[in-house]
């Protein structure tokens, strides 16, 4: 209920105490009465104007207080489905979906949070959208043709180039951001990887890039230049994995120079000790995603690291479930925590950024199961699932701040 104004109690009272022909009482009776209808009323009234101040003070605070999106490409419905998070219990509240012109995959967003790229696999397209900074809702600002189907999009540091990777074409590719936040053409680089790169990521210096080969059990190792948005090979400028390994996707870890790979073919996870001074890398440890009596098929496909550093995650399809590891905070090296099930076919899954919840969505099932991420175990706890859309293809939470 709505507090009421001091004003409206005020004038109300002022009314009632006028005599009229109706209403009116001796001034003997009405001089008691008075004095305590008056005490009554002036309660109220201060009653009423904390309780209208006290709402004005909520307001303010939870427009000041940072918000939480989650962002699901469903490829199978052309459209980017998305909900508010609630920081505390992990609920999402769905909001309208937003259409794309052609089915959208891999999702990045730049350093302000002011814009979303979404890759658009089956038109070979980049799509920008602005991000509204009060509800999250995305705004299409236009689309470009890249090189071919993008299945990895991410910007760099400074918000001003975004690295593509095409994993049919067998080519990584930068191009150039406006201040508009609009991806432009044509690219300022393309560049001939190996057999189906899965994805492209740059370290915290903005410096080092790498592009795992998933057909090729390879890793290539650039240096980019934020000055003119062009990659070079670096004096090392590729290593190889295990044969049959399939890297894939990539995470650096947050405060530690180590660079964890999931691989898809092999269904384990490789950790690197990252030289931050030659770009580098050398193989720590691999371990399997897999319980030790698992006899099915199964292949990798995401990994994600909490903010703090402490676990990591990667999604098996097949097994149909996320792998928990503890990263050991001196050596880096990875202890399984064991698989949490999941939905069918997780393609793709995500931390949101207060590291206290994980979002899987099962590419088979259209469906999107949430998790409490134990802080002392690290263990996934089953929060809901619900129905999202058509084969769930990529998942992203954003933090929105506050006024």
């Amino acid at each position: 209920m709505q507090p009421v104004p001091q004003t409206i109690v005020t004038n109300s009272f002022q009314k009632l105490l006028q005599p009229t022909h109706d209403n009116y009482v001796p001034p003997a009776i009405l001089g008691s009465g008075c004095k305590f209808v008056a005490a009554c009323l002036l309660l109220f009234a201060l009653g009423a104007e904390r309780s209208f101040a006290q709402q004005k003070e909520d307001d303010t605070q939870a427009d000041q207080a940072d918000r939480y999106c989650l962002y699901v490409s469903l490829s199978g419905d052309h459209q980017i489905a998305l909900f508010e998070m609630n920081p505390q219990s992990g609920a999402l509240t769905r909001r309208p979906n937003v259409p794309v012109e052609g089915a959208p995959g891999s999702l990045a967003v730049d350093p302000n949070h002011k814009f979303l790229y979404a890759a658009v696999r089956s038109s070979g397209a980049v799509a920008t959208f602005r991000i509204d900074p009060v509800t999250g809702g995305l705004a299409p600002l236009g689309s470009v043709q890249v090189v071919d189907n993008p299945v990895y999009v991410v910007t760099d540091k400074t918000g001003r180039y975004l690295f593509t990777a095409y994993y049919g074409a067998g080519k990584v590719a930068v191009y150039p951001i406006g201040v508009d936040g609009i991806v432009r053409t044509p690219a300022t680089q393309v560049i001939e990887a190996e057999k189906n790169p899965h994805s492209i990521l740059k370290d915290r210096s903005n410096r080092i890039v790498f592009v795992p080969n998933t057909g090729a059990d390879s890793i290539l190792q650039f240096r980019f230049d934020q000055q003119t948005g062009t990659l070079s090979p670096n004096h090392v400028p590729r290593i190889t994995t295990s044969t049959g390994a399939g890297p894939r996707h990539q995470f650096f870890h947050p405060t530690m120079n180590l660079v964890y790979f999931v691989n898809e073919k092999s269904s384990s996870v490789t950790a690197f000790q990252l030289d931050p001074d030659t770009g580098t890398l050398a193989a720590l440890q691999t371990t399997s995603t897999l319980p030790d009596d698992f006899r099915g098929k199964n292949t990798c496909a995401d990994i994600e690291i909490t903010p703090d550093g402490r676990f990591l995650y990667a999604s098996n399809r097949g097994h149909d479930s996320i792998a928990c590891y503890a990263i050991d905070p001196l050596s880096g090296r990875l202890k399984s925590l064991g698989q949490q099930p999941t939905e069918e076919t997780p393609r793709e899954f995500n931390v949101d950024p207060t590291g206290n919840f994980l979002f899987a969505a099962g590419q088979s099932s259209g469906r999107l199961a949430s998790y409490r991420i134990g802080p002392a175990s690290g263990r996934l706890e089953p929060l809901a699932t619900e129905s999202v859309g058509k084969s769930p293809a990529w998942v992203l939470v954003l933090r929105l701040p506050g006024k």
